[in-house]
């Protein structure tokens, strides 16, 4: 098949996450590369936990809202229409703070998609400092 398209919104939300999360892969018939869509409302985070991949080397670009980005250096502030990349064996945790005023959507790119490269870490000192992009 040489092309499709994928209704985002008729993909069923992965159950037991702590924030939406659309798959988007599979029904595109993509092996390459993970893709999902996340959209969190504040408070929310995207991924089940801090964490590192051995393998993937991810990107989030934020469609809408601010997206936190939780290291173990920093915290870094993505807004709308900017990319934020993870090497592998680099941890981190993206959310959307409490007190955003709405909630943030992203696109999340993962290549490869590793389904069994991930360390969960320990979360770095809540004092990270802030870094805008």
């Amino acid at each position: 098949m040489g092309y499709r398209v994928v209704d985002v919104d008729a993909v069923e939300p992965e159950p037991d996450r702590p924030c939406e999360c659309r798959k988007l892969s599979d029904p595109g018939g993509l092996d390459a590369v993970a893709i999902n869509r996340f959209r969190a409302a504040p408070g929310e985070q995207l991924p089940l936990a801090y964490h590192a991949h051995e393998t993937q080397q991810e990107a989030f670009y934020v469609i809408e809202g601010t997206l936190a980005v939780e290291t173990p250096a920093e915290t870094y502030e993505v807004p709308t229409g900017d990319l934020f990349v993870v090497d592998p064996g680099h941890p981190q945790r993206a959310y959307n703070p409490a007190d955003a005023a709405g909630p943030v959507t992203v696109l999340a790119v993962g290549a490869p998609p590793a389904t069994d490269d991930v360390v969960v870490r320990d979360s770095p000192a809540a004092d990270s400092d802030s870094k805008k992009r």
